[in-house]
């Protein structure tokens, strides 16, 4: 193991240490993944923890829109949970969105069979329920974003996203 696995395993330690925690509400959140979607590109994925209905599938939703409108685009009318199709992809001029909920997914073979790992590199990828595939991307750069509800109107949400 030489200079370099070292140097690149401290680099991947700080990176998953440094966090931010925010309370927000729906305006906030919006707000958020505007600023988000200004960096955003292709190799970027997201994933998305939480418990049931606690924002991952409008936090992904107002990201694609915020990325459609950075692109100068009209975002799709009906932004869906990928819930039952695992996936939704969207595209907008040279970027492809993959949205997929991996919440049915009960072992891995089935990852491949989604061909998840060859789109990771060319899309903007955002995952719910992204447990099952964390040690498959462990060498890539990915980002989490982890969300706490505490009321009806309002989440916690802790991320490493510093882009």
């Amino acid at each position: 193991m030489g200079k370099n696995w070292l140097s690149w395993l401290l680099k991947k330690l700080i990176i998953n240490l440094k966090e931010e925690t925010l309370t927000l509400d729906l305006p906030g959140l919006e707000q958020f993944c505007e600023k988000l979607a200004q960096n955003l590109d292709h190799g970027n994925i997201l994933c998305l923890f939480g418990e049931l209905g606690s924002g991952k599938t409008t936090f992904a939703r107002s990201v694609i829109r915020s990325i459609y409108k950075k692109q100068n685009s009209e975002a799709p009318h009906s932004i869906k949970s990928p819930s039952f199709p695992i996936l939704i992809t969207y595209e907008v001029n040279n970027i492809e969105i993959y949205h997929y909920d991996l919440y049915r997914i009960s072992n891995t073979s089935e990852l491949f069979e989604l061909n998840i790992f060859e789109n990771l590199e060319n899309s903007i990828t955002l995952i719910e329920w992204p447990e099952i595939i964390l040690k498959e991307i462990k060498s890539k750069k990915y980002f989490s974003v982890k969300f706490d509800i505490i009321d009806s109107f309002s989440r916690k949400i802790n991320h490493n996203i510093f882009l």
